[in-house]
């Protein structure tokens, strides 16, 4: 079976190469399957950028504001948003002070102590039916050991709890004690704010730097043998303290609402043939054997809620060829959540990206994609955020229902309504929101056929909107073109109800 499986990927891949080899881009007029079940992530760093300290909290609002209008115009339907780059905030916290990248200096209050950016996104995400993803750094300090950290910062009540490794501050992984409080930021976020995921990149253990080994020596010698490693064993001892760490994680999301999905975004390589017969068949970075990463461990046990691989390379790259690891991770994640990150500078020079998403919806056990960085679709650089929105994303899409978390389905609207007013023409229906009844609406899908048309709700090009109010306004179109709209319920896993519809005109 596995090599039947084996067998009929490589000719879809084959297929995939004689529509993307010669052809750069889809010619006029043909149209891309879009699927309306679809993880359209766009990553946001905070990390280096000067462009928020340089604002105050009035401009900020303003501008976030429209970071969100335009990605969701770009059909991007969740938004992972860099909270935690350094042990700091870019939200109200009593663990850990307000980030140097907000306001310029570590511990500095925003202008306006009412601010939260967190929040501020969060609503804004919701508001357009689209997800925020809360996206900490775990181990990282200080990107640069110059940088001053906050008086109140932990570092200075337990400085033995971090490690300096080349010009960088980190948490030392091997403590019990800073596996714990990493968990206490996460239990703080989850129970404060209504945030729809938990995650985190490819930074565990630090990137390798050539002939400097990483200064553990401390907590290897305290807590190895306690728990079973042997001096010769330090990198299963590593490895052991991360997986440590994304069980506890997961188990404290699961402990405070358990609706809330933990997601990981690992480099691109899990393992090389030359490491591990059953690697891919590459030749760079790893993440089992340099960041001590068992990514493949996480999905299995069901630690992560979804893996989100780092495939920045491009199409027949020598070392990390695209093809390959997209192929590869289809074959390895255990039938779990999976979505693909893409450079978008990358792809956009070798004009690459519609043959890569096309590639990935081919995929059997890939269900989404997310962008590196999303500045660009800000910027519509090369055109990326137009491409999108009449290509790509032509047709809005579901993010993948976690059905795995609860299988159920939540009760249809009840009283959807046509009502006329002086200046209005809108429809309601009747729901009451309870975001701590994870299995009740939480957002609702909007669906509208013309008349004649077959009513069905698997057509992505039905689909009108995403959103967590209970009412929506119609378009005016001279009052003589029918239609049928069908409203369905969204729960908090993403799990859909039945529709009721009603006919309108317009």
């Amino acid at each position: 079976m596995r090599k039947i499986l084996q067998l009929t990927v490589s000719l879809l891949l084959l297929l995939m190469f004689a529509a993307c080899g010669t052809t750069r881009r889809l010619p006029a007029g043909v149209a891309l399957e879009t699927p309306k079940r679809e993880f359209r992530g766009v990553w946001i760093q905070t990390v280096g950028q000067s462009r928020y300290r340089q604002m105050n909290s009035a401009a900020m609002r303003h501008y976030l504001s429209e970071m969100i209008r335009k990605l969701d115009e770009a059909g991007i339907n969740a938004v992972i948003f860099q909270v935690r780059p350094e042990a700091d905030a870019f939200y109200r916290s009593e663990l850990e002070p307000w980030s140097r990248f907000l306001t310029g200096e570590q511990g500095k209050v925003p202008d306006d102590p009412t601010f939260d950016p967190l929040a501020f996104l969060i609503e804004e995400c919701h508001q357009r039916g689209m997800e925020l993803h809360a996206w900490l750094n775990p181990y990282r300090v200080k990107t640069n050991i110059s940088n001053s950290l906050a008086a109140g910062h932990l570092y200075h009540r337990y400085p033995e709890r971090f490690l300096q490794y080349g010009n960088q501050l980190f948490f030392d992984p091997g403590l019990p004690e800073n596996r714990g409080f990493i968990c206490e930021v996460v239990r703080d976020i989850v129970t404060r704010y209504e945030v729809d995921a938990i995650h985190m990149d490819d930074y565990f253990y630090p990137y390798p730097i050539a002939g400097i080994p990483f200064p553990d020596d401390g907590s290897f010698n305290s807590y190895a043998a306690s728990q079973g490693f042997g001096p010769s064993q330090r990198g299963d001892w590593r490895r052991n303290n991360v997986n440590l760490l994304i069980q506890q994680i997961k188990y404290t999301i699961a402990g405070v609402k358990p609706w809330v999905r933990f997601g990981i975004s690992p480099f691109g390589i899990y393992r090389n043939k030359r490491s591990d017969p059953q690697g891919s068949d590459t030749n760079g970075l790893q993440n089992y054997d340099d960041l001590y990463a068992d990514v493949l461990l996480w999905v299995e046990k069901g630690w992560i809620d979804y893996n989100l691989p780092q495939l920045y390379w491009e199409r027949g790259h020598a070392a990390a060829d695209y093809t390959t690891l997209l192929q590869w991770w289809n074959q390895h994640n255990h039938g779990q959540h999976l979505y693909i990150g893409q450079d978008l500078k990358r792809s956009l020079d070798r004009q690459e990206l519609q043959c890569k998403i096309r590639m990935t919806r081919e995929m059997p056990q890939v269900h989404g994609n997310c962008y590196w960085y999303g500045y660009q679709i800000l910027e519509n650089a090369q055109g990326v955020a137009d491409s999108l929105q009449q290509v790509l994303h032509r047709t809005k899409a579901l993010v993948p229902a976690y059905s795995y978390l609860h299988e159920g389905r939540p009760d249809k609207v009840k009283m959807l309504t046509e009502v006329f007013t002086e200046d209005m023409h809108f429809l309601t229906w009747n729901h009451q929101r309870e975001p701590m009844q994870p299995e009740k609406a939480q957002k609702f899908a909007l669906y509208r056929f013309r008349k004649g048309e077959k009513i069905d709700i698997e057509k992505a090009e039905s689909l009108l909107a995403v959103t967590p109010d209970n009412f929506w306004i119609l378009p005016y179109e001279g009052g003589e073109n029918r239609y049928t709209y069908v409203v369905t319920a969204l729960d908090a896993f993403g799990n859909e109800s039945k529709g009721r519809k009603i006919k309108v005109k317009l």
